[in-house]
């Protein structure tokens, strides 16, 4: 209906509703911005953990093949059979732990929705849940969302581990879960058996519930060191109470596609289930058929390790002549440097000067840390053609 021009509002007189932010102190994402300064100034980009190089050929393909043959209507809300049955054979075959893929597999749009549908299924008013910084930017903001409280307990300075102690200390009444992820972003650490054992031993007389952040489960180098993914899957005790992250977008070089999955015993997936309905229903119907057809060989996951683990060598490699202090990378796609010797500047103000001034993007450490903790660190992301790095060598050799 059409008002009276009597009646008609003027451009001055409309007015949009003040908003009060669930999310006052989110700001742009560090990511973005660097991504966009990198963009603007022509520099390499080796602040975003994303690949410059294509996925399988044989991967396109399989998903092509999925949509001529007319799969692209929706799917199942948990995801299609055949590719939850295909992660829950990998999960057994890797780690020992059998998972029903009728009630215990949950096809995602990427490990970011599985992570914030997790805490809105499991979180309420009120309670806590532990975060081990620095950590991913997602989770505290998740976890406001759902009404609850981000409480950071620090991993140790310089190496990155777990402090038990400072761990046990967290844990109140009212925490309903701990977020762990293992190989780390942004540090590349990854925990030790020992360390999942000790994790277990705390958790296991409290109800807490476990979020273990495994999207680079594959990517985990010095396997003749003795070096494994220990997977939340491998341990009985957390296995009971985790909700187990994992990307195929990292896993296979597609982290545009946005799929992941995750794996959670029965009564929890149930849960998870409920919300995963409400925020995305179900995920792309020909990629999960691609995908599926794909994991039929596992070669392309077994190889990862031996993959990056020469880019990483590439990129150690060729940083030794700089003045940079290079700390372990131990899996993942990341590498994290001491900037001490480098510069005076803070770390993102050291970020913007190298982006802008040598014309290669990194992120700054404090970006993951609620406090914005400078510790004159940064993380530069090697999942990069070998050109693409040795171009960034290039650069950075002047320092």
């Amino acid at each position: 209906m059409i008002m009276p021009n009597n009646q008609m509002l003027s451009p001055q007189e409309a007015r949009s509703p003040v908003l009060v932010s669930k999310l006052p102190a989110v700001g742009t994402t560090i990511f973005t911005i660097m991504s966009a300064l990198a963009a603007e100034t022509a520099a390499v980009n080796l602040g975003q953990g994303f690949p410059d190089f294509d996925c399988d050929p044989q991967l396109v393909n399989a998903v092509t093949d999925a949509m001529q043959r007319g799969l692209n209507q929706y799917p199942p809300m948990a995801g299609v059979p055949v590719l939850r049955e295909a992660v829950a054979a990998k999960l057994t075959r890797l780690y020992g732990r059998s998972y029903d893929a009728g009630s215990e597999i949950t096809i995602t749009a990427g490990a970011t929705q599985a992570i914030i549908t997790i805490i809105l299924a499991v979180v309420h008013a009120g309670d806590e849940v532990i975060v081990l910084e620095p950590c991913y930017d997602s989770y505290v903001p998740n976890i406001e969302l759902a009404g609850g409280t981000a409480v950071r307990v620090p991993l140790t300075h310089g190496s990155f581990r777990p402090d038990f102690e400072k761990i046990a200390a967290a844990i109140s009444p009212k925490t309903r879960a701990i977020v762990v992820n293992s190989p780390h972003n942004p540090s590349a650490t990854v925990w030790s058996k020992a360390e999942m054992l000790r994790l277990q031993e705390i958790l296991a007389p409290t109800d807490v519930l476990l979020i273990s952040d495994e999207v680079y489960e594959h990517m985990v180098f010095d396997a003749t060191n003795g070096q494994l993914h220990h997977s939340a899957a491998r341990f009985p005790g957390l296995a009971a109470r985790a909700f187990i992250v994992s990307s195929f977008g990292k896993t296979y070089h597609v982290t545009g596609w946005k799929v992941g999955y995750v794996a959670a015993p029965a009564a929890l997936t149930a849960e998870f289930r409920k919300v995963h309905q409400f925020n995305v229903f179900t995920v792309n119907t020909p990629m999960q058929y691609g995908l599926a057809a794909y994991m039929a060989d596992d070669r392309p996951y077994l190889d990862l390790p031996a993959f990056y683990g020469a880019k990483r060598d590439l990129f150690r490699s060729g940083l030794t002549s700089t003045r940079f202090k290079l700390l372990p990378s131990e899996g993942g796609y990341f590498q994290c440097a001491d900037i001490s010797e480098v510069s005076d500047l803070g770390e993102a103000d050291f970020c913007k000067w190298l982006t802008t001034e040598i014309g290669v993007a990194a992120i700054p450490l404090s970006a993951f840390y609620g406090s914005g903790f400078d510790q004159r660190v940064v993380r530069f992301c090697f999942a990069k053609k070998d050109e693409t790095l040795n171009l960034a060598l290039e650069r950075l050799s002047k320092l």
